[in-house]
């Protein structure tokens, strides 16, 4: 797929998606990158700002399966993978899949599960299975998780391990819309019957597979890895950073720059990807000390900052 269809066929998909979600385009590109880079999406949100709409809406504007679980602190990992359960009919044990076994997989309100819970998560996040009584089941493909939490109300909540963070490819925040967001979502409600819109497909699995591969074309100047290599590591030497981004961190990075130039149209990276991506991309892969913490400084700032010190490099001609 050469880069004008990857871009068109992008644009297709954002807009049956801003159709039904009032939010910045640039916020629902970073899912679609997230999306298309084989990876998962935290989106980190107060209630009620479309979380549960994006991630469904992303599903049905793909043509992909999808299924939502309410994270809850009684949930166990078999409600999410599944388990064996006895047929009286064959006298014997047959695996039952849990809602896990979908192409999109909303966890909503992960951080309200147990650690025993989220950790069932991660070997279906990173190796695209899940093994239940010794036996491995492959997930479908494309699989898809996309985790939501809520950073005001944290009573009752755990807060996830750094191994599983690293699991998500990006993390983003879909916010409150502007004045005339809100009015725009006033008006299409009364222009409709049902209370919650639906987006109409507009890419076939096909289609799917093919923007999916198109990153793994995209090149990238030796200028501009190591760019993106300097960034990340900066993120390890900060005196507010207790832990940095990973070499996994930064292999996701790579890729989700890569994502990011082919959905521009283009068939190369340029340090502005690297600075529209870093910020989704490694915010939630660094872990403050506790003097941070406590003066409230965020790894979204932290990752800025070192944006404005490290000079991009220039493109040759």
């Amino acid at each position: 797929m050469d880069p004008a269809t990857v871009q068109q066929r992008s644009d297709q998909i954002l807009d049956g998606i801003a159709s039904v979600v009032v939010s910045e385009r640039s916020t629902l590109k970073t899912v679609l990158v997230g999306l298309l880079s084989d990876g998962h999406i935290l989106l980190e949100d107060v209630p009620g700002t479309g979380k549960t709409l994006t991630a469904r809406s992303f599903a049905n504007a793909v043509d992909v399966s999808f299924s939502r679980v309410q994270f809850t602190p009684d949930l166990l990992p078999s409600d999410v993978i599944g388990s064996n359960v006895f047929d009286e009919k064959t006298q014997s044990f047959e695996f039952q899949p849990g809602p896990v076994f979908a192409n999109v997989v909303l966890a909503d309100e992960i951080n309200r599960a147990p650690p025993k819970t989220q950790a069932a998560l991660l070997e279906a996040m990173e190796e695209g299975q899940v093994t239940v009584d010794g036996e491995t089941h492959p997930l479908p493909d494309p699989f898809v998780v996309i985790a939501t939490q809520n950073p005001v109300e944290m009573e009752g909540t755990f807060e996830l391990p750094a191994a599983q963070k690293d699991r998500f490819i990006v993390k983003t925040s879909l916010g409150y819309p502007d004045r005339a967001g809100e009015l725009e979502l006033i008006d299409r409600r009364a222009g409709r019957q049902a209370s919650s819109p639906s987006v109409r497909t507009v890419c076939s699995l096909d289609t799917l597979t093919q923007l999916r591969r198109a990153p793994e074309s995209i090149r990238v100047e030796d200028g501009v890895r190591q760019y993106l290599v300097d960034v990340a590591r900066a993120t390890r030497t900060d005196e507010r950073v207790n832990t940095g981004v990973s070499p996994r961190g930064i292999q996701r990075f790579f890729e989700v720059v890569r994502t990011h130039a082919a959905l521009m149209g283009r068939s190369y990276a340029t340090p502005d990807d690297v600075k529209a991506m870093a910020p989704p991309a490694l915010s939630h892969r660094i872990v403050v000390t506790p003097d941070a913490r406590v003066s409230g400084v965020s790894t979204t700032e932290i990752v800025d900052d070192i944006l404005s010190e490290i000079p991009m490099p220039q493109l040759r001609a």
